[in-house]
């Protein structure tokens, strides 16, 4: 608390110092600007967690995609019955330990692609979709999808 002095009439030093509503206004003003930052600080790792769970989404997204690459056409036609790709699964929020809480679920849906060309029938869409429940106290769910193009006469064919 800040003091000030000044001299009364008969020459002493008299103290005067911040009224009770001034001290009452700054502290108000104080625990309002408390209040904004912690909520600042909340709302920034409320963002960073669901940033981290998109970003462990796309990474599911992409290893399902480029496991794709491994099949040749007979296995993702479903002629090879002997091997056939998944049409679900689920992935782990964090791998390598008790997973964190969640698990990511999701589906693979091959298709022939919605075009009428000629070579319609060496083509197939494949459709991959995650989907996961935030583990915060909003329980959302929440949905991320992929889709690619699979050629019969691909880069497949170019490497072996």
């Amino acid at each position: 608390m800040k003091t000030r002095f000044a001299t009364n009439q008969s020459g002493q030093f008299a103290q005067r110092a911040f009224s009770l509503v001034e001290t009452m206004v700054a502290s108000a003003l104080a625990a309002l600007m408390f209040m904004a930052g912690m909520t600042a600080f909340s709302n920034t790792f409320r963002i960073v967690a669901l940033d981290r769970e998109n970003a462990r989404a796309v990474q599911v997204l992409l290893e399902k995609t480029e496991l794709l690459r491994l099949y040749n056409w007979a296995q993702i036609t479903g002629a090879d019955t002997n091997i056939f790709i998944p049409t679900t699964f689920t992935a782990p929020f964090s791998p390598d330990t008790n997973n964190a809480g969640f698990n990511y679920w999701g589906t693979v849906f091959i298709t022939n692609v919605p075009i009428t060309e000629t070579y319609s029938s060496d083509l197939r869409e494949v459709i991959i979709t995650v989907t996961w429940t935030s583990p915060d106290s909003s329980a959302r769910l929440h949905s991320r999808s992929m889709t690619t193009f699979v050629s019969r006469y691909g880069l497949h064919n170019y490497l072996y």
